[in-house]
């Protein structure tokens, strides 16, 4: 008779989850701010990968004819001090610049999620440490956190990942370590620790899956930041080691003292950076309002 019961349990709980899923995909679509987002990401993401086929030139070849022309119908953004095709370089740009941003997030939510996991769902004197040094960390500006471990560790893509996504790690860990206590007394959590479940799938099979929504809709807004200060680091010198890559924030750095001479060489890469975060922010808005049962 108990094993016909949790046979039937899981059948009878997937109905009501689809039907969940099913009203947050219709809200999402819905949402025409959040398909405006996700299609520009979607446009970054195809200029990332099909940057090859779609680049009108080679980034870094250096033209014969006169530097920092003006945007014409061969070279439309223009050319910079090298003579190099500045959208071409821009579109290459999208690679480095959203692998590095969706990179730092993915390493601060492993490693903020983690602590939050931890004392989320084992409390007492574990949640109380690790708290406390996750607020040391958010006392700290993550960008200049990232400054201070890039300076330890050497410029490279790889140390900007890790500089930013250790920058952010606190604040996952507090989103996460938030949800589970909301869920760690609900009446689902009561009975399945009642009925001996272990600690382990306790914290895993029932409390996780209800804890998630808000660490997925922050890591999504998150992305934006990530692009931002990814594209600061560059802009300050410290991002890739190889000055040959493009890369977002180093062509704004490369184009500052152009200002006046040619305005136009940091159009492409400032509307790229500032077109992927509102793309970003938008869609985690969006995921926000899908996922949230209040908002239905």
């Amino acid at each position: 008779m108990l094993d016909r019961s949790s046979a039937i349990g899981p059948i009878e709980n997937a109905a009501p989850r689809s039907r969940r899923r099913g009203r947050s995909v219709r809200k999402f679509l819905a949402n025409p701010l959040a398909l405006i987002g996700l299609a520009c990401i979607a446009v970054f993401v195809l200029m990332a990968i099909f940057a090859p086929w779609i680049a009108p030139d080679d980034p870094n070849a250096i033209g014969l004819g006169p530097s920092l022309a003006a945007p014409s119908a061969g070279h439309l953004a223009g050319l910079d001090k090298l003579g190099r095709d500045v959208l071409s370089r821009t579109i290459y740009g999208a690679r480095l610049s959203l692998l590095t941003g969706i990179g730092a997030v993915m390493v601060a939510v492993a490693i903020g999620g983690s602590i939050g996991l931890l004392a989320g769902g084992i409390g007492g004197r574990v949640e109380g440490a690790l708290m406390r040094v996750v607020d040391v960390f958010l006392a700290i500006p993550s960008i200049l956190l990232a400054i201070a471990i890039i300076s330890l560790v050497g410029q490279g893509a790889w140390q900007v990942v890790v500089a930013v996504g250790v920058g952010y790690a606190a604040t996952y860990a507090r989103i996460l370590r938030g949800s589970l206590v909301a869920v760690r007394e609900a009446e689902f959590v009561a009975a399945a620790r009642s009925i001996g479940a272990p600690p382990s799938r306790l914290i895993l099979r029932h409390m996780l899956p209800n804890a998630l929504s808000p660490l997925v809709v922050a890591s999504t807004l998150g992305v934006a930041t990530a692009v931002l200060d990814v594209a600061a680091l560059g802009f300050l010198g410290l991002g890739a080691a190889d000055p040959r890559i493009a890369e977002w924030g180093a062509m704004l750095s490369d184009s500052t003292e152009l200002l006046r001479r040619a305005p136009y060489v940091l159009l492409a890469p400032g509307v790229a950076i500032v077109v992927s975060a509102i793309g970003f922010t938008l869609l985690g808005d969006g995921l926000r309002e899908a996922l949230d049962p209040r908002a239905r």
